[in-house]
């Protein structure tokens, strides 16, 4: 069924494909959603000083940009990397990617993420940390799809971490989303939008210990499927403290700021605060 689905939305045109995506997205604002609770929750602890009338507004349009990634995935995943390259109108950065240091990824779930590893490893072997799925069928599919060319995905396990340190020394690029909760272990509790959340410490260990490059990686999603504007903006997310808690509370305010710019854009149907807010109430 899912093979089905995703197939359904690779056949279309971008725009076409993006249009139902937004109808699924209202449908979830409009049917009072598990996914609209979870935003309404996110965007009421990032935003308090919006006017409610402000935060509603947000989440619907959150929820649309939702809806049009879910539709996205399968015109991503199964097209060629050269065809969704097709789709990039403009590259702002790329000149970053020439260094003789070690070059890190620094991608949040904003926009279009998946689309970015797959242009960029077009002209460049990258690996891409990515966190295993319970079920192996899905765990397979998703292999199966993101794993092309000159994509490989490592595990969020120890594996992975060798995996991607194999690649910085082989002077590969590395990409790592790191705006998700880790669980305790690898994680410390970072502010982001004011609010303590656990975060990832593997970025910034990576890139202390490789003196690597950070480049903030992102793929800014177009209005009426017109495409994706694909940025890449070298970041300074190690402290002067020297401190893991300091360094990721750097790369929070970094990913917090990319955020401001086009907050729908954001991945907020997630329970990013899961540590410590409470989204049952």
């Amino acid at each position: 069924m899912i093979n089905f689905i995703l197939k359904f939305f690779a056949m279309m045109p971008l725009r076409l494909n993006h249009l139902i995506g937004s109808l699924i997205g209202y449908y979830l604002y409009m049917s009072d959603s598990d996914s609209k609770k979870i935003v309404h929750k996110n965007i009421q602890t990032c935003f308090p000083n919006l006017a409610k009338s402000e935060q509603q507004d947000l989440i619907k349009k959150s929820l649309i940009e939702t809806g049009k990634g879910l539709s996205e995935s399968g015109f991503i995943w199964l097209r060629s990397f050269k065809d969704n390259a097709k789709h990039i109108t403009k590259t702002t950065g790329s000149e970053h990617l020439n260094s003789d240091q070690p070059i890190i990824l620094l991608v949040p779930h904003f926009g279009c993420w998946e689309i970015t590893g797959r242009v960029l490893s077009i002209d460049t072997p990258i690996t891409f940390l990515y966190k295993p799925l319970r079920k192996a069928k899905q765990e397979a599919l998703l292999i199966k799809n993101r794993q092309k060319q000159g994509l490989t995905m490592a595990s969020a396990d120890k594996k992975g971490v060798i995996k991607l340190q194999r690649a910085i020394k082989n002077k590969e690029l590395i990409g790592i989303l790191p705006d998700q909760d880790p669980g305790e272990e690898g994680s410390v509790l970072a502010p982001f939008f004011g609010t303590n959340a656990r975060s990832m410490t593997l970025l910034v260990k990576l890139a202390r210990k490789n003196n690597a490059k950070v480049l903030l990686t992102w793929a800014f999603r177009l209005p009426k499927g017109k495409g994706y504007e694909l940025n890449l903006q070298p970041v300074d997310i190690l402290s002067e403290q020297g401190s893991i808690e300091a360094d990721v509370a750097l790369m929070n305010q970094v990913i917090e700021d990319l955020v401001k710019i086009q907050p729908e854009q954001y991945l907020w149907n997630y329970k990013r605060f899961k540590s410590v807010v409470d989204y049952s109430s």
